[in-house]
C-alpha cells in the first residue's frame, strides 16, 4: 500500500507532545539484525567473551557521548533518562547470562545476547504497570545498539544529516535516536508502537517536537514523499489533507494558541470551583528528576511518588542510604508542598533481575506490593526507616499499596512501630506525626473502608487497578479492554463509598490513577466528594482550568445522577456533556 494512497487518509493514535505541523514524510525503517547461531570451538569462546566485553564498553561510551550532548542542549533532568540504559548495561544477572550461553553451548555472543535481552524484553512488555512496560522500550534501544557493535553494522539512517525539513514516520523511535534529532529539520514524528511515559515521549515534550505514538501500522502504509498533517493534541495524523482540513486546521490553531494562554494564566491559581469548593491537585512521579515538571506545572506537591525505579534493573537492593538520599532530596525541593511517597510496589509481575522471584501464573492476583514487602521483612524496614529519616524534611506522607484487608495494615503499621523506635534508639531524627495513607485499589478494601479509615490519616484511589480488578478486564488485553470502564456504576459505588467512609472518619481521600487525570471526569471525581486529584504533571493545567469553571453544587448533581443510572456509556455522556458545556475551550482544539 506504500505510496499508494490518493485521497486524505486520517490514523489516530495516542498524542505524547503538543503541537502541529505539515510537511513531507521521511518514513525510516531501520535494518533488522540477522542474529544466527554459530558454533564455536572450545578455543574460540574466551575470545568471543573478549568481543562481548569490548561492544559493551564501545556501547557505554556511546550512550555516555549522547547523554553529554543532551545535558548541554536540554539539561541534566533528560540526560538523566540515560541512567537507565547504563544501569542495563552493568546488570550482572543480564550480563552473567550471556556469559553463561556463551561458555556451556559454545555459541556466538550476539546470538547469547540476543537471545537474554528478548527474555528481559518479554517480561517487560507483558507487566501491567505502563512505566515499567515503557522501559521495554530502553532495553530494546540498548540491545539494538550493542548488536550494532557486535555485529560492526551502522545505522542505517543518520537522522543528523537531514538536510530539509520533515514528519519522521517508523515502527518505533528509540531514545537515543530522539535525543538526537535537529528541530531545524524534524518537524514532528510518529510511530507504530509506544507510550505516554516512554522515554522517547518525554525527550519529545522536552524539545517541543510534536509527536504521536501507537499508530499501529502508519510505517508500513506512508511512503517517504507524501505530504502529513500531525496532530500532537489529538493524537491524529492526516495524510493528504484537502484544503478544507488544513484551513480547519489552520482556525483549531489559533484557538489552541488561545486556550494555551488561558492555561498559562491558572497555572499558579488554586484550583478552586466557582462557588468555592477547593481541590488539591498533585503530581505523580517516578523518579527525582521529575520534580522540574511537578514545578514548572504548578502541582501542589507529589500525591504519588512511584518508588519502583530505586529497585529496577540494578544487580543488588537500594541501600537504606541510597533510598534516604533521594527522598530528602525530592522533599527538600518541594517544600512546604507534601510528598506521598508509595511504599515499593513491586513482585511477580514486575521486574527485578536481581531478586530472582518465581514464575506465577497470575501476578497481578500474586504476590505483589505490600504481600510481598511483608514477606520480605529486611527489604521492607529498609525503605521505611529510609522514608521515615527523610520525614525529618516535614512534609512527606508514606501511603502502603495493594492492602485487601486489616490485617496486612496492621502488620505494616507494626513494623513503622518498630523502625520509629529503632531510629528513636540511634537518636536519628524523623517525623513522630508522620501521616500514612492506604491506597484503595482493590474491591474489599473499598468494602471494608470505613474500617481501614479507622488507621490510617488518607485515602488514594488508584483507579487503574480498582477499575480492572472489580471489572475482571485488562486494558492491555485488546479482547476484553472494551469492558475496562472507568464510568461502569460499580466503580463509581465503590469510589464514592470510599470517599464516604474516609469523611466519615475525619480523613481525605484522594483519586491517583489515569482518570485523575482525564478533565472529562473531573466534575464527576468532584460530585463524589473526591479532595484530591493527581496525575502526571503535563495534564494538571487542563483539570485546574475545568475546575475553576466548574460549580461544585452542579457536579454534585452530575455524581448524583450517574449513581442512580446503570449504564456505562450514558454516564460517560452525560459527563463529556457538561465539560464541554463548562469549559468549550479546552475541547474545541481536540476537534
Amino acid at each position: 500500500m506504500s505510496g499508494q494512497l490518493k485521497g486524505e487518509k486520517a490514523y489516530h493514535g495516542i498524542a505524547v507532545s503538543a503541537g502541529v505541523c505539515r510537511g513531507k514524510v521521511l518514513v525510516i525503517h531501520r535494518t533488522q539484525h540477522v542474529v544466527a547461531r554459530r558454533e564455536l570451538d572450545a578455543d574460540a569462546v574466551a575470545p568471543e567473551i573478549r568481543r562481548f566485553e569490548h561492544a559493551l564498553v564501545r556501547t557505554r561510551q556511546q550512550i555516555t557521548e549522547i547523554q553529554r550532548r543532551v545535558a548541554a542542549t536540554m539539561s541534566s533532568s533528560e540526560a538523566d533518562i540515560f541512567d537507565a540504559h547504563l544501569l542495563m548495561l552493568e546488570d550482572r544477572v543480564l550480563i552473567e547470562e550471556v556469559l553463561k550461553i556463551v561458555q556451556e553451548q559454545k555459541v556466538n555472543a550476539d546470538f547469547a545476547f540476543h537471545t537474554a535481552a528478548e527474555r528481559y524484553i518479554t517480561v517487560l512488555e507483558n507487566v501491567d504497570d505502563e512505566y515499567l512496560r515503557e522501559r521495554a522500550a530502553d532495553l530494546r534501544d540498548l540491545t539494538v545498539r550493542v548488536l550494532d557493535n557486535l555485529l560492526e553494522v551502522k545505522d542505517a539512517f543518520n537522522l543528523r544529516n537531514l538536510n530539509e525539513p520533515c514528519i519522521l514516520v517508523g515502527h518505533d523511535l528509540s531514545p537515543s535516536t530522539t535525543a538526537q534529532l535537529d528541530k531545524k529539520f524534524v518537524l514532528g514524528f510518529a510511530t507504530d508502537i509506544g507510550g505516554k511515559t516512554s522515554h522517547t515521549a518525554i525527550l519529545a515534550r522536552s524539545m517541543d517536537i510534536p509527536a504521536v505514538v501507537g499508530l499501529q501500522t502508519i510505517s508500513d502504509e506512508l511512503a517517504s514523499g507524501d505530504y502529513a498533517l500531525l496532530d500532537g493534541y489529538s493524537g491524529t495524523v492526516i495524510v493528504n489533507p484537502t484544503d478544507q482540513t488544513l484551513f480547519e486546521y489552520g482556525q483549531l490553531a489559533k484557538v489552541r494558541a488561545s486556550l494555551d494562554e488561558k492555561l498559562r494564566e491558572v497555572q499558579h491559581q488554586p484550583a478552586v470551583t466557582l462557588d468555592g469548593k477547593t481541590v488539591h491537585l498533585s503530581a505523580n512521579i517516578e523518579a527525582q528528576h521529575d520534580v522540574a515538571s511537578v514545578l514548572e506545572h504548578g502541582a501542589e506537591g507529589v500525591g504519588l511518588f512511584r518508588t519502583e525505579f530505586l529497585f529496577i534493573n540494578r544487580e543488588s537492593l537500594p541501600t537504606e542510604e541510597e533510598q534516604y538520599r533521594v527522598y530528602r532530596e525530592v522533599a527538600a525541593a518541594l517544600k512546604p508542598n507534601s510528598v506521598i511517597i508509595r511504599t515499593l510496589d513491586l513482585g511477580g509481575d514486575k521486574f527485578a533481575s536481581h531478586l530472582q522471584l518465581a514464575k506465577e501464573m497470575n501476578p497481578f492476583l500474586g504476590w505483589r506490593a505490600i504481600r510481598f514487602c511483608l514477606a520480605q521483612p529486611e527489604l521492607f524496614r529498609a525503605q521505611l526507616r529510609a522514608i521515615l529519616r527523610a520525614s525529618a524534611e516535614g512534609n512527606i506522607k508514606m501511603m502502603y499499596p495493594m492492602v485487601s484487608g486489616l490485617d496486612e495494615l496492621n502488620q505494616a503499621n507494626a513494623l513503622v512501630d518498630q523502625c520509629k523506635a529503632e531510629l528513636r534508639a540511634e537518636n536519628i531524627p524523623f517525623d513522630a506525626n508522620l501521616e500514612v495513607g492506604v491506597m484503595i485499589e482493590i474491591p474489599s478494601a473499598a468494602l471494608i473502608a470505613n474500617a481501614l479509615a479507622k488507621k490510617v490519616k488518607f485515602f488514594s484511589i488508584g483507579s487503574n487497578d480498582l477499575i480492572q480488578y472489580t471489572l475482571a478486564a485488562d486494558r492491555t488485553n485488546e479482547k476484553v479492554s472494551h469492558l475496562y470502564e472507568p464510568t461502569h456504576p460499580a466503580i463509581l459505588r465503590l469510589i464514592k463509598m470510599t470517599v464516604d467512609a474516609a469523611h466519615t472518619n475525619g480523613i481525605w481521600a484522594g483519586v491517583c490513577g489515569e482518570i485523575a487525570g482525564d478533565p472529562v471526569l473531573a466534575p464527576l471525581l468532584l460530585g463524589l466528594g473526591v479532595d484530591e486529584l493527581s496525575a502526571a504533571p503535563a495534564v494538571l493545567n487542563e483539570m485546574k482550568y475545568i475546575i475553576r469553571r466548574v460549580k461544585f453544587s452542579e457536579a454534585q448533581a452530575l455524581a448524583e445522577t450517574a449513581l442512580q443510572s446503570d449504564s456505562p456509556s450514558e454516564i460517560f455522556a452525560r459527563c463529556v456533556e457538561y465539560a464541554r458545556q463548562t469549559a468549550p475551550s479546552l475541547f474545541e482544539s481536540r476537534a
